[in-house]
């Protein structure tokens, strides 16, 4: 993967130099001289290998994934993920809570106040979910499949997006594992020095670099996209690559969670 230089390496070029121009030819050749298996995670380098399949590195992950790899299981995908060559933008456990949820909240977590699974059923008189499998395997593996690529790539083999000029910088479509449309792209950030001050530096497309995919739900309706950046990019287990989702932007799980809830109310009458 392509290095990302921070803003502290902004901050020492510029300040060493005095020179924005120059410390954007020093950035320029920082970059065009990284290594090719380093990822980020948050901001920060991490090892980029995992000795095992996509399932087993869910399955290592148990904070943020375990929910996630019970319902790749309870999907039946779990062998696809052991045995297949895939990309996997991977939800995290906390969109599975969010789309769940829990009867009267009364919590501050703004995603669990209004239309959840569970209000929505309890509303109706409907059963409520006790345990994940109690949502019918066929809906997950819908929904599952929206985040799943066939092959594997890295952030570095996606085309830049800008959603401010798509027309110029407009990422790319693809295909997913159930022939569904998501355009894949990556952004790259500005790089700013002493923001809102008279001595503000910025360096276009220069700072760090991010991945986003964009699900698109009427391929007829292009410029409707739901969103969804990536925190952690480029974890390479022995079959593919996983990208991990943030959780708090976006439309929730399945890239639209209000459709997940209506399919979980179909089912139960």
């Amino acid at each position: 993967m392509e290095q990302l230089i921070t803003m502290n390496t902004i901050k020492q070029v510029v300040t060493q130099t005095g020179r924005p121009l120059l410390a954007l030819l020093l950035v320029s050749s920082l970059l065009s001289s990284c290594k090719q298996d380093e990822y980020y995670t948050d901001g920060g380098k991490a090892n980029p290998y995992f000795d095992g399949t996509i399932m087993d590195y869910l399955d290592s992950r148990p904070i943020e994934l375990d929910s996630v790899a019970e319902v790749v299981r309870l999907a039946g995908l779990d062998e696809v993920l052991n045995t297949e060559e895939l990309t996997f933008f991977a939800p995290k456990d906390e969109e599975i809570r969010r789309l769940i949820g829990q009867v009267n909240y009364e919590g501050e977590d703004p995603f669990l106040k209004t239309g959840t699974a569970n209000q929505r059923l309890y509303d109706l008189g409907l059963d409520t979910i006790q345990t994940l499998s109690d949502i019918d395997s066929v809906i997950w593996r819908k929904y599952l499949e929206r985040y799943l690529f066939h092959g594997k790539k890295l952030l570095k083999d996606y085309p830049q997006i800008d959603f401010d000029i798509l027309s110029t910088f407009g990422g790319e479509n693809y295909i997913s594992y159930n022939n569904t449309v998501s355009n894949i792209g990556v952004v790259f950030n500005d790089a700013v020095t002493d923001a809102g001050k008279p001595t503000e530096t910025r360096l276009k497309y220069m700072g760090y670099r991010q991945l986003h995919i964009s699900y698109i739900p009427n391929v007829s309706d292009p410029a409707r996209w739901v969103t969804h950046p990536v925190s952690s990019s480029d974890i390479q287990p022995l079959n593919g690559v996983v990208h991990v989702l943030d959780f708090n932007q976006g439309g929730g799980f399945g890239f639209n969670r209000g459709e997940v809830i209506q399919d979980i109310i179909q089912s139960k009458r």
